[in-house]
């Protein structure tokens, strides 16, 4: 896979997790009762928000035409890709 299509598919989950922040995000304000839980996640979320995008500016230092398994090993490469795809079919305001 190429640097450029893993930093496309990068790009889909980070827009996804933004969704998904600003859901939880304004779901705080619902109850007293479950904003406490709604505010956890919001955190759970931009943390792993932040490492998505950390890893993009990473792999913007690369060659976008050079093959990503140049640069990271084949099984952890494959574990993102799962990791993408299933935020993919997710949808972000049920987070």
């Amino acid at each position: 896979m190429k640097v450029g299509k893993l930093v496309e598919e990068l790009d889909k989950a980070i827009a996804h997790l933004e969704v998904a922040l600003v859901v939880n995000q304004q779901r705080v304000f619902e109850s007293p009762y479950t904003s406490y839980e709604f505010a956890q996640r919001a955190l759970e979320i931009e943390e792993d928000l932040n490492d998505l995008k950390k890893l993009r500016e990473e792999l913007l230092e690369f060659d976008l035409e050079s093959e990503i398994e140049e640069h990271y090993p084949k099984e952890e490469v494959e574990r993102l890709l799962k990791l993408l795809e299933l935020l993919g079919r997710s949808n972000a305001h049920f987070y």
